[in-house]
């Protein structure tokens, strides 16, 4: 049996995955999974380009990066550009100025994982097996809890994103397959789980669909003798006009779909042609070295233009 595992805090963060599975939201949005900003900072470039930095290098690091003089700013960005080239022909294209940003704007989700996964034979590798014994133990196979919760359900929802994340199918999570288990919502080829996750917390009567009750006993549970609340009938109203998008009394896959999932504007994929198109002199649509150099105070800034990154404790890791 391979030994890497989960490095768990026992009880306590048992109970918080319990917690989080059986908490009902505050309101139908904190089901919502919408894209962000890539920064709190305007998008103003006339300003600076606070916004730019954040984005492409995560706003997390951007402080540090301050520090540095122009010609240190200069060589750490030559360093990152190697990296954001990932196929190595000398050019940064748009598909590869997206990928990176969104490394950078999952790298809390990385750091996470890094604190909750300990790999001590180096194999790279951690099994179904290894991650239940060690979150569950004997809970696992207890069918009939005393707690109050249904570790049973917990265990089998588990197993079922394992298996989600498992891309390659050889029945064992890589670091990066185990990010996209502990934080689904971050990754396109989860979502579809996170859907069937959502369906079944809502759907009491497991009939595959969802009703105006269900709808609204996620988030309400009235008291006895209590009147409804206004909120709760705006919710009612809001799930017959704009969530019943058929009509029929009830929810089906792809209208939860429409609500948790929305289309929106994609920030990420907005910052990478910007920064190409700012950057791109002889506008053949992809960047070279020379020209991310040449606009370096966009993508990271340094003492003396008072915006950037920091690489200096971790650049290698990027």
């Amino acid at each position: 049996m391979l030994a890497a595992r989960v490095l768990m805090l026992g009880a306590g963060f048992l109970l918080a995955i319990a917690a989080a599975a059986v908490a009902k939201p505050n309101s139908p949005d904190e089901r919502v999974l919408q894209e962000k900003p890539l920064s709190d900072k305007s998008h103003d470039d006339h300003t600076d380009f606070g916004y730019d930095h954040d984005a492409f290098l995560g706003g997390k690091q951007a402080e540090d990066f301050d520090k540095l003089s122009p010609e240190e700013s200069k060589t750490r960005l030559s360093m990152i550009v190697d990296k954001v080239d990932s196929d190595g022909d000398g050019y940064v294209t748009v598909e590869e100025l997206r990928a990176w940003i969104q490394h950078t704007q999952r790298r809390w989700v990385y750091e996470y994982a890094d604190k909750h996964w300990k790999d001590s034979d180096n194999s790279g590798k951690m099994s179904w097996e290894e991650y239940r014994n060690a979150t569950f133990g004997s809970l696992a196979f207890d069918s009939s809890p005393t707690s109050g919760y249904d570790y049973k359900r917990m265990v089998g929802r588990d197993e079922r994103r394992f298996k989600g994340a498992d891309q390659n199918g050889d029945g064992e999570l890589e670091k990066e397959e185990f990010v996209a288990f502990t934080h689904p919502e971050e990754f396109e080829h989860m979502k579809d789980l996170i859907l069937t996750e959502t369906m079944e917390d809502i759907d009491k009567n497991q009939d595959g669909f969802i009703s105006v009750d269900e709808y609204l006993g996620d988030m309400y549970e009235p008291l006895e003798g209590e009147s409804e609340p206004d909120w709760v009938k705006t919710e009612r109203e809001h799930f017959v006009k704009f969530r019943d998008e058929n009509q029929d009394g009830k929810m089906d896959r792809q209208e939860m779909r429409a609500w948790i999932m929305p289309a929106g504007y994609d920030h990420v994929q907005a910052e990478a042609k910007h920064l190409v198109m700012e950057s791109d002199k002889d506008k053949d649509d992809k960047l070279t070295k020379e020209e991310i150099l040449e606009n370096w105070s966009m993508f990271v800034g340094s003492q003396a233009t008072n915006y950037g990154d920091d690489l200096t404790r971790k650049h290698e890791e990027l």
